[in-house]
């Protein structure tokens, strides 16, 4: 075989070899810590919806105070 027979393929070999070196690594880690959903938020909207349809209802039998 001539050398220059050679040198294509070892060029592509030459740059996968670079290219696969210089690719970004993904790492999965847990965390130290435990992942906490504070849902106080939603508990807080469902009490005032609760006790604002209370007072609605409250409005409505009682409308002739007002």
């Amino acid at each position: 075989m001539k050398l220059t027979a050679l040198l294509p393929p070892l060029a592509l070999l030459i740059a996968l070899a670079g290219v696969s070196g210089c690719s970004p690594r993904v790492e999965v880690a847990v965390p130290s810590e435990p992942i906490t959903i504070n849902l106080n938020v939603k508990i807080e909207h469902e009490i005032l919806v609760k006790v604002d349809r209370e007072i609605d209802d409250l409005l409505s039998e009682n409308s002739d105070i007002f």
